[in-house]
Formats: structure tokens, sequence, C-alpha cells
């Protein structure tokens, strides 16, 4: 007779506590793409800008209540997958044509905000909801301004001032909605320079409240660099600097196409840097130079942006991978770092105390069996965490969320409620 294949859980003495990761840069709709952008109807899957595209056909049409049912399956994929904490980079603020919620008996005002807030407590991660300044349409390669386009309507306060005002009446908003819980707050965030224009992000540099951790999109492509350049002179990074933004409370997001000038700004100001690995791999975006902006002062720090991925061990893996197929040399980052990185460096990008979230992890799994714990940011993924505890809460326990059950379900719920991201 054969020998049948055990089915003992690991014991306590195979597994390992281990503070649970940060994700300091989401777009919780961008998970409807996953799977959906690999190949167009001419067997192309195009660039960046194609992908783009397929973003913006998404955005379109989300309606608040659509919005919180898919955060809140896109955050219970996050907790179950041992993420604590996310930083949701938010531009999706008005109805479609840019009407803004709670004007003409639409609902009420924060509508799109409110559904991110809820879906957090319901998932019980704690929200950072970077309520992100977007007030134009882009810049030409020749340096001109575009005018915003139908979609982005949804994104626009259409000015600087708007912004301001909503960013401000917000907080009050997601206060209420918290209750004390301690999983809401606010921070803040530029989509980029081809979105707001120099003397706005001057603006921003001198209203905004100076204790709210600021976030941008930075260097992602070439083309933003050189539209940068054609327009004002300068890199993005050096515009940044002018404005008066470049700082500690600053993170670049991606911070992939930059020049040693730019590296030495951004170590100088002692910025954080979100890299997204899984996602700049996803896209084609290239690999940016981590190593040299850790060498040069700033703080690195992990996001999943676009959920290909949700594993914050895949996430750590790739930004070690990445820097070895660059430079051809192993150990760019130690497992020390890489941990510092997903946990530490994304407290500090979102402006979040240190706590006791931590998960906990196996050590005698398929993949993990012989690992030192130390170094199971090389080793592990998401399938070899037992449980996930935040806020004091056993909110996962193998895979399963202990609320809200399979992430899957709520997936499979959202898709058959809203066929037309089907």
């Amino acid at each position: 007779m054969s020998q049948q294949p055990s089915t003992q859980l690991s014991t306590p003495q195979n597994r390992v506590r281990v503070p649970a990761p940060v994700n300091a840069h989401s777009h919780a709709f961008h998970r409807i793409l996953r799977g959906r952008t690999h190949e167009g109807a001419d067997g192309a899957a195009g660039d960046f800008w194609t992908w783009r595209e397929h973003m913006y056909a998404a955005a379109a049409s989300l309606t608040p209540a659509a919005y919180q049912q898919l955060a809140t399956a896109v955050f219970a994929e996050m907790v179950v997958a041992g993420y604590s904490a996310v930083g949701e980079f938010h531009y999706l603020h008005h109805q479609p044509g840019g009407q803004p919620y709670g004007s003409g008996g639409h609902g009420e005002s924060h509508a799109m905000e409110l559904a991110l807030g809820r879906a957090a407590v319901a998932a019980g991660i704690r929200l950072v909801l970077l309520d992100t300044c977007y007030l134009q349409g882009g810049l030409t390669l020749q340096g001109e301004m575009l005018e915003l386009d139908d979609t982005q309507q949804r994104f626009s306060d259409r000015s600087v001032e708007g912004w301001l005002l909503r960013h401000e009446s917000l907080a009050a908003a997601l206060a209420e909605l918290d209750a004390g819980a301690g999983l809401l707050s606010l921070g803040a965030a530029v989509h980029s320079v081809r979105a707001v224009a120099p003397s706005d992000l001057a603006t921003i540099a001198a209203r905004l409240d100076p204790a709210l951790p600021l976030h941008v999109h930075l260097s992602e492509q070439p083309a933003e660099n050189h539209a940068c350049a054609a327009a004002y002179g300068t890199s993005p990074t050096g515009l940044l600097e002018q404005a008066g933004l470049l700082g500690a409370r600053l993170s670049a997001v991606h911070a992939t196409h930059l020049d040693e000038t730019d590296i030495r700004a951004l170590g100088a100001a002692r910025a954080g840097i979100v890299m997204c690995p899984t996602t700049e791999a996803d896209l084609g975006d290239g690999i940016g130079p981590a190593r040299e902006l850790a060498d040069a002062g700033a703080h690195l720090s992990l996001g999943s942006d676009q959920h290909a991925v949700l594993d914050p061990y895949l996430e750590q893996r790739a930004l070690e991978h990445a820097e070895r197929l660059r430079s051809g040399k192993r150990g760019r980052f130690s497992p020390t770092e890489i941990s510092t990185a997903a946990r530490a460096g994304g407290l500090r990008s979102l402006g979040l105390a240190e706590n006791d979230d931590f998960l906990m992890v196996r050590t005698d799994s398929v993949r993990t069996a012989g690992s030192r714990p130390a170094q199971l940011p090389l080793t592990a993924t998401a399938a070899d965490i037992i449980e996930v505890h935040i806020n004091g809460e056993l909110v996962a326990s193998h895979g399963i969320h202990t609320r809200l059950g399979d992430p899957a379900a709520l997936y499979a719920a959202f898709f058959n409620n809203n066929p037309e991201f089907s």
C-alpha cells in the first residue's frame, strides 16, 4: 500500500513571527486589469502607454458602490497575502464628466474616497488615503500642455485651490468613518509633473500640511523625462526641487529613469523611494537604480501598484533579483535591507508609527524548509503565511480572511455584479 501524504499543519515549532509588511503604493481599481492586457486584438501587448488606455477604460465607469466592492476584495487579498497597511494613490474622485459627488442630488460628498475607506475597514487593513492632485492632461514630447481628456475629467478638481479645499474637508469625513479605530488616515499625492503645473506644485509646497506624507509618480517612463525637459528645461526631480517639494516627507514612486544629478538630489533630501518591482516588470518600465538611491541616502519602500502580483515576499525578492540582473552581481541588498524596505520603509513613507502588526510564517513548507528565518524574503511566498494580525486582531488564517472569507469569492461576486468589467 502506498503511503498517503501527510495533511498535518505546521507545528508551533516550525513557524516564525515576523513584522507585517507595508504596501506603500496601490491603485485598487487597477486590479480589474490583471490577466487582461498581455495581448491586444492584433496579438501585441504594446507598451506602458497602450496599457494606460486599458486602465483609463476601467476608470471610466466605476461607481462608488462598485468601487467599494472591488476595493474590499483587493484589500482582503492584500491582508491574506500578509500586508498590514496600504498607501492608496487615489485620483478617481468625481463622477464621469467631472461633476463632484454630492452635487445635484447625486449621493454623498467624497463618495469614491469613502468607498475606499469602508473597504479598508471591512478588510481590517490600515489605509493611508493618498488623495491625489491631477489638473492637466499631460505633456507632449515637445513640452506642450494637454487638456484633460474625457476620462481624466473624473480625476480633476479644476484648480489647485479646489483640490486643497476638497482635501481639507476629506480629513474630517475619514475621521468620522474611522470612529477611532486607528485604521484610516489621510495623506496626499501629486499624480506627476505631467499632471500638475510648476506654479501649482509651488502652491502645494506652500499650503499643504507639512506633517502629511506626500507621494508622486516620478520618471516612470523616459517619455516623461523628455517632455519635462522640453517644457521646463529640467528633469521631473529638478522640477520638484525648484517647487520646494523635495524633502524627507516626499516619496517618489518608481524613480526608474534617473540621472546622477537626480539620484544625488533625492538622496540629499532623504526622500522616500517606492519601488514597485513586479509592476515595473509587468509594464516593461525598466529597472530603477535602487542600490544607488539607497547609497545616496534615500529610503526605500515597496508597493504592488497595479496588483499584477499581490505577494509581499515576491515583491521583496523582485527588488533584489532586478538588481542582480542589472548589475550582474548577487547580494545587492541583504535580506535585512529587503525586510527593512518592506516594513520600516513603508511605515516611514506613509507616515505611520511602528506598531505590533505581525505575521506567523511557516518555516517547514516546500519553499522554506531548511531556510534561515532571516532569509525568508528570498525563499517564502504568501502561501507560507499562516496568520496575519493587524490592530490586535487575527484578520487572516491560512489564506482566508477571518470575516470576509476567501478573497476569490469576493472577486467573483464583483465581476458577476459588474459584467462591464468581465
